[in-house]
């Protein structure tokens, strides 16, 4: 008799998030006004129309001279019009002669430095007296020194923060073509869970309030995505797939809870006989086992675990950076940083564990029980420890990587 063969092991939390990661593309793009492309994704490389700045301009408030006419300690010259920002000068320097400048007003011909105004002394006869000469040949923004017509400003690609929307503003773009906001609809699961409409069933303990529908909208709000809530499934098939019918009008669907192997698990079932395709199940780490990636009609399905904890770690892990992709990303993963252990910890099984810690001036030190269902572990950490799965113990002192929750810098490979 054949034996059975025997199943492969469970991904790694890094090739699970390289595995899904793989199936997501940015999305099709629209025009949004500057005011409203704030953290939207650049869909095209940006060329300028103009050189910036225009012309040669003032860097100070003070005199527009020619640089060979400080000749001495002193210089006495004549002061032959002003000119403020926003006009043009109307005269050229000559020998022996100044304009009054203010920052950012033109350089008049024949000037090829800018005296602060602290270094001179105005008289009442219409001269100026240069006290010093250290900005000869100083002072003045050449034309094009930021940006010269036709570069390439911005990349696709760029993340439009404020400066980058700042650039665009300054060579005269009213709006940016970027990837739309993907829409991610998200689904609760589970007899025992009702919303806050009833909380007083909450408060008497016959049932748990679904503090995961709150913390997913939050997160993919801060995503950067537009939350679409499915409400929350009982523990059946006939309301799973009720619910799941939603997930058509979305870009990605997230599920909590049902993805385990119990009796009342029945989201990979339903995703199948719903025409689904199972990519994965289960990956190899703590807390957070459990979590499933297929497709269901033809919309990309990330089932995660139900406790609370499980539910924010394996968000960030995987939902995270396939949401950054739909947006048009080039670096989905937030990256690791070394950090020193403060105190020894003890793990159970042979898994990579992610462990919720407080990270200050280069040490870590946990936050308290780390039990997949205590939340309030999540509320006080700032990053999350890595630990390998062939450590079973770490002593204090030990150097790991750290996943910092708030790091802007991200990377292109899942670093975990």
């Amino acid at each position: 008799m054949t034996p059975t063969p025997r199943p492969p092991p469970p991904p790694t939390p890094a090739e699970a998030a390289g595995l899904i990661i793989g199936h997501f593309r940015p999305l099709d793009t629209v025009h949004r006004p500057l005011r409203e492309a704030l953290d939207a994704v650049l869909a095209e490389d940006v060329t300028s129309p103009i050189d910036l700045p225009p012309w040669d301009n003032s860097a100070m408030d003070g005199y527009a001279v020619r640089s060979t006419d400080l000749t001495g300690s002193t210089t006495d010259l004549d002061v032959i019009e002003t000119v403020p920002a926003g006009q043009f000068p109307t005269r050229k320097v000559g020998p022996r002669q100044a304009i009054r400048i203010f920052t950012g007003a033109p350089l008049p011909e024949g000037a090829d430095t800018v005296i602060r105004q602290e270094d001179t002394a105005r008289s009442s006869n219409g001269t100026v007296t240069i006290t010093n000469a250290r900005d000869a040949r100083k002072n003045i923004r050449r034309r094009g020194e930021d940006i010269h017509k036709g570069t390439v400003v911005l990349e696709a690609g760029t993340p439009l923060g404020p400066a980058q929307l700042g650039v665009l503003a300054s060579i005269a773009r009213d709006q940016a073509l970027v990837h739309r906001a993907p829409r991610v609809a998200y689904l609760g699961s589970g007899d025992e869970i009702v919303d806050l409409d009833r909380k007083d069933e909450i408060l008497a303990g016959r049932k748990i309030a679904s503090s995961n529908s709150y913390t997913l909208d939050a997160l993919i709000r801060r995503s950067g995505a537009e939350p679409v809530n499915l409400g929350i499934a009982r523990d059946t098939k006939e309301s799973l797939r009720e619910h799941l019918q939603g997930a058509a009008r979305a870009d990605l669907v997230v599920t909590t809870a049902g993805v385990s192997v119990g009796e009342h698990d029945f989201v990979r079932d339903v995703l199948q006989e719903m025409g689904g395709e199972l990519k994965l199940w289960r990956i190899a780490m703590r807390p957070g086992a459990p979590v499933g990636f297929g497709m269901i009609g033809g919309v990309p399905w990330i089932g995660l675990p139900g406790n609370p904890v499980s539910t924010m770690v394996t968000f960030e892990l995987f939902v995270r950076p396939a949401i950054r992709r739909l947006q048009g990303h080039r670096l989905p993963f937030r990256r690791t940083v070394r950090v020193v252990v403060r105190e020894p910890v003890t793990l159970g099984p042979k898994l990579r564990h992610f462990l919720r810690v407080i990270v200050e001036d280069g040490e870590a030190r946990l936050t308290g029980p780390q039990g997949s269902g205590i939340l309030t572990s999540m509320a006080r950490a700032n990053a999350l420890l890595i630990v390998p799965a062939d450590m079973p113990v770490v002593a204090a002192g030990t150097a790991l990587q750290a996943l910092i929750l708030d790091d802007p810098r991200h990377v292109a490979e899942a670093p975990y």
